[in-house]
């Protein structure tokens, strides 16, 4: 942890390849602020991504990275946290990454309470592969595939986090970059698995879920609401209200115990000595 480190340390020196205007540079920036603002550095952070447009976000950070398979972020910041529980693993995905193919690894790795931090820029659309509806894109949606819209209901990710035992749930707007970069931090500090949905809007393939439309529609929690997230009743209002489109934290659970800490997982295991373990051949035997 280092107390000198600028958020700018965490930007690569590859350039993004995004559209102009994408709403990824500002989640991007956000996350880079966030990990300086809590004490981290490059050397002790490691960021994973998925596949989509933000799946390259660990190459235009400077940090350790991996960008996975598509859908399978979570389980591979997962390891990462189990073997170096010491560093800082951020995940990071959108919305087809993170609630389609990899909506399972979403729910398992919510209630295992990893205590690493997900981000998932959420635009509503499928971007990389040119504007599809994606789980969270509205029901009349329509695109070049669905041209009377999906006619389904969006999936709801912070429901399925709180559904899971989440226990930090938040959501923000890339857009709004200090009340972003703040959320972020909360989820970074926050013992356990933190969950950040953020409104990262697509300005080549979504006409309706725009800059404009979240700096019209949001309404802050914190600021505007008075809103208490170690209340879980009210949390799971706050979530359900699908009149609103909310930013803020929503739920957090103030006595939560990440995963290595319920289960003694505190040593670095990236180290793999050499030769077989202690008795494996007399267990090996039993079996031949």
């Amino acid at each position: 942890m280092s107390s000198d480190v600028r958020f700018t340390d965490f930007k690569s020196d590859k350039q993004p390849t995004w559209c102009p205007g994408c709403g990824d540079f500002g989640t991007m920036n956000g996350m880079m602020k966030a990990l300086a603002n809590t004490g981290n550095d490059p050397d002790n952070t490691f960021v994973v991504a998925g596949i989509g447009c933000s799946g390259k976000i660990g190459t235009y950070m400077h940090s350790y990275a991996l960008h996975g398979v598509h859908g399978r972020a979570l389980p591979v910041g997962t390891g990462v946290k189990m073997a170096r529980p010491d560093i800082e693993v951020m995940v990071a995905g959108g919305d087809g990454d993170g609630y389609s193919i990899g909506a399972g690894h979403f729910v398992h790795a919510v209630r295992r309470n990893v205590d690493m931090t997900y981000v998932v820029m959420d635009n509503r659309i499928y971007g990389l592969t040119k504007g599809q509806a994606s789980p969270t894109s509205r029901s009349d949606f329509e695109t070049s595939t669905t041209p009377e819209g999906p006619k389904q209901p969006p999936v709801n990710p912070l429901a399925l986090a709180m559904a899971s035992g989440a226990s930090f749930i938040a959501q923000s707007f890339s857009s709004d970059a200090m009340r972003h970069a703040e959320i972020i931090e909360q989820a970074i500090e926050h013992d356990g698995f933190g969950f950040v949905n953020v409104f990262s809007p697509c300005v080549t393939f979504n006409d309706v879920d725009t800059y404009d439309y979240f700096r019209d529609s949001l309404v802050d929690l914190q600021e505007d609401e008075d809103h208490d997230p170690n209340d879980y009743e009210a949390a799971k209002e706050v979530i359900l209200d699908s009149d609103k489109e909310y930013q803020g934290v929503m739920y957090q659970n103030e006595n939560s115990v990440p995963y290595h800490e319920q289960h003694g997982v505190t040593e670095d295991m990236s180290e793999i000595p050499d030769g077989a373990p202690e008795d494996a051949m007399d267990l090996v035997r039993e079996f031949y």
